[in-house]
């Protein structure tokens, strides 16, 4: 018999913070520098009698994120040195925090967390096959790094699906502080996560750390594998060869593998930096201002998205996702002010406009009001679904004028819908008459077979007929 193990996930987040300069001295943060080693000084490379002073922007930052997730915000906080010794810490140590903090406590997107504390980045390391380079640009830029506290789960898929929802949620809360790029793929964002699997939920089991996931895929995907993999051996009875590590994930693979023992924080020998004032946050910072300046966040977002406009909540996360469409669908939606014209105007939106979008660089979005007017002709039954498409696509055109009006452009080209049933019963005669055997089958009992006529007679009238009247007529001449 299978036995049922518990899965404990903890995320370490670590995010480079949008400044001017770096953490300790006046070189450029600038992460898309193509050349190596130039926004370097004799701070950021550890030269003899070169001194660190603190970025307060920086700083800043960090309470930002800190008030925005409900951590409290220390009033002493210093910094610490992390001596370890890689080629790409030119020091023999990092400038980081360990006994306090800028934040403690906090939660989001149902997980708590431990600390939210500031650090500067290390070098870049550009392996080939016979050697190794390093790159200083990135050393001594400022580094969030984020802990949450140990969340125990029933089962692989919602561990993983968790501490992916939660890494997702703090990209979202960087971009909307805007305090990180936390672009994943360029290495602004790193997710790493300390997993561990027990038969007993109430006790931690070994845990193993899987190191700078790039992308909320690899995020997903190597937690999953790493409690499939420990189980494993559990239930092989080859539970001492899960060891506390440190693991990688390798993408073309997808497992991961050992890199290296896991080392504790005692092996870093913390001590404060004596080079690095002490700091007195509540004094030098005015915590109630900066927190009724943070502006409005996803969370509260979402909330009043779902109450003020009653949408699909995948449309909402698209709007979360993209707030400048947001702010657009909001244009239009104070237009419309009617829940259901705007349920409607959302469905377009994400459905019809992104997806001519997506396939067409040439599109951008419609005038607010040029879209609002749209959504009213289609709501009103003043033309189609399909005709309210195809003005989509002509009024977001890039080439076309912001001014150009769906009613206009309804109007010119004979696509405003047609009640008029004369003139139907004309279109709908000549259809019953050229499609014989269409006739024959929903004679036979086939009652579907009659939309194959309704799509013939609104193509006839060039997509003017109305789609309830035609239905409605088509019975009554079917007879």
């Amino acid at each position: 018999m299978v036995n049922k193990y518990y899965p404990t996930i903890g995320l370490e987040i670590h995010a480079e913070l949008k400044t001017q300069t770096k953490m300790f001295c006046g070189c450029i943060n600038n992460p898309d520098e193509g050349k190596p080693n130039v926004n370097i000084c004799p701070v950021c490379m550890a030269h003899p009698g070169s001194l660190p002073v603190p970025n307060k922007k920086a700083i800043e930052n960090v309470i930002k994120v800190g008030l925005a997730i409900g951590g409290n915000i220390a009033d002493f906080s210093e910094f610490d040195r992390k001596n370890y010794f890689y080629p790409d810490i030119p020091k023999g140590y990092q400038i980081s925090q360990y006994k306090y903090p800028i934040v403690s406590g906090g939660r989001l997107a149902e997980m708590d967390v431990t600390r939210v504390h500031l650090e500067e980045d290390t070098a870049n390391n550009k392996h080939t096959d016979e050697y190794s380079l390093i790159d200083f640009n990135r050393a001594g830029v400022p580094l969030m790094e984020l802990v949450t506290e140990p969340h125990t789960f029933e089962t692989a898929e919602e561990t993983a699906k968790k501490a992916t929802n939660f890494a997702k949620e703090l990209q979202l809360i960087l971009w909307y502080l805007d305090v990180s790029e936390a672009n994943m793929e360029k290495g602004e964002m790193r997710v790493e996560a300390n997993i561990s699997i027990s038969a007993d939920p109430k006790v931690l089991g070994t845990k193993v750390e899987v190191k700078n996931l790039n992308s909320f895929r690899s995020v997903e995907r190597a937690i999953k594998y790493e409690i499939d993999r420990m189980t494993e051996l559990l239930e092989n009875g080859k539970g001492d060869e899960i060891v506390q590590e440190t693991r990688g994930w390798d993408e073309s693979k997808q497992k991961t593998f050992s890199q290296r023992k896991k080392e504790g924080s005692a092996d870093y020998r913390y001590f404060p930096d004596p080079d690095l004032p002490k700091m007195k946050l509540h004094e030098a910072f005015d915590l109630d201002k900066m927190k009724k300046e943070l502006g409005e966040l996803p969370a509260s977002k979402r909330a009043r998205y779902k109450n003020d406009f009653g949408i699909k909540d995948e449309d909402i996360e698209v709007y979360i996702n993209d707030p400048a469409l947001g702010i657009w669908f909001e244009d239009v939606a104070n237009i419309l002010a009617d829940k259901g014209k705007i349920k409607t105007a959302s469905n377009y939106i994400t459905s019809d406009f992104l997806g001519i979008k997506k396939s067409n660089a040439e599109v951008r979005l419609p005038q607010v009001n040029n879209f609002a007017e749209l959504i009213n002709l289609v709501t009103e039954n003043k033309i189609s679904s399909r005709v309210a498409k195809d003005i989509l696509v002509m009024i977001a055109k890039k080439t076309n004028s912001n001014d150009e009006s769906p009613l206009k452009i309804a109007t010119e080209k004979g696509l405003l819908q047609s009640n008029d049933e004369n003139t139907l019963k004309i279109i709908i005669e000549k259809i019953i008459n050229e499609n014989p055997e269409v006739v024959a089958t929903y004679k036979a009992g086939k009652e579907n077979a009659i939309m194959s006529l309704v799509g013939k007679i609104i193509k006839e009238s060039n997509g003017s007929a109305n789609p309830q009247i035609v239905i409605k007529l088509l019975k009554e001449m079917l007879i």
